[in-house]
């Protein structure tokens, strides 16, 4: 089974290549970037942006992945491989890109960033503990994000035109609500801008990977009940 979703993981990551279906969450992230993250800024308060604006990116290209492909063709895929399959396909294949885009963000605030704290820091830490700890507050929004977009699109959200506001919403409720992995994550960064107090947030990243892990899973079921 492992083989075969990975097999579908591929297939839906080349239908987002080749439907150029990831080119406009990629440019809103960008943009999004260059407007709130300025040449020379302190890393860490990049890093901490960078996370928070990814999470309804995320969001954004699980939509692309579940619509990328035409109805007939998809339905064909689900006949032949189950439509459990063919959805935690599409979910993977958005997670895979949402990572890689995390990784690039990260690479880029740290290549045009300044000083890693902002002035009036107690402290100066070093520039791996805060890459770090960037790149595991990003994941871990890009985690929450491929939540969010699970459960405002098909087959929970039937009705496909509340699934962007419904995303837009759930993905500002896993930022602003204190008890989210990703409020956590992204308020230490800032904190940590402020204090010079780095901590990497692995118990967010654990409480947002199970998190996805149990709502991905509900989906995909719903899915082999709710037949395309």
């Amino acid at each position: 089974m492992t083989a075969r979703i990975g097999a579908l993981t591929r297939y839906h990551l080349e239908l987002l290549l080749r439907s150029h279906a990831w080119l406009p969450p990629f440019l809103a992230y960008a943009v999004l970037l260059v407007v709130g993250v300025a040449a020379g800024d302190p890393l860490l308060g990049g890093l901490g942006f960078g996370a928070g604006v990814l999470l309804p990116v995320s969001a954004w290209y699980v939509r692309s992945a579940l619509s990328a492909e035409p109805p007939a063709s998809r339905a064909c895929l689900v006949a032949a491989a189950g439509p459990v399959r063919v959805h935690l396909g599409a979910l993977l294949a958005a997670l895979t890109v949402s990572l890689v885009l995390a990784v690039g963000q990260v690479a880029a605030v740290w290549w045009t960033s300044g000083p890693v704290v902002g002035q009036g820091a107690r402290q100066e830490p070093g520039t791996g503990p805060a890459v770090l700890a960037g790149l595991v507050a990003s994941v871990v929004c890009a985690l929450l994000g491929v939540l969010a977009g699970a459960v405002a699109n098909r087959p929970v959200l039937v009705h496909a035109q509340y699934g962007i506001p419904a995303a837009l919403g759930l993905a500002t409720l896993l930022l602003v609500v204190p008890a989210s992995p990703a409020n956590a994550a992204v308020r230490g960064l800032v904190s940590a801008a402020r204090t010079g107090r780095v901590t990497v947030p692995w118990p967010s990243l654990l409480a947002a990977a199970v998190l996805l892990a149990a709502v991905g899973a509900g989906v995909a079921a719903l899915a082999g009940r709710r037949p395309e």
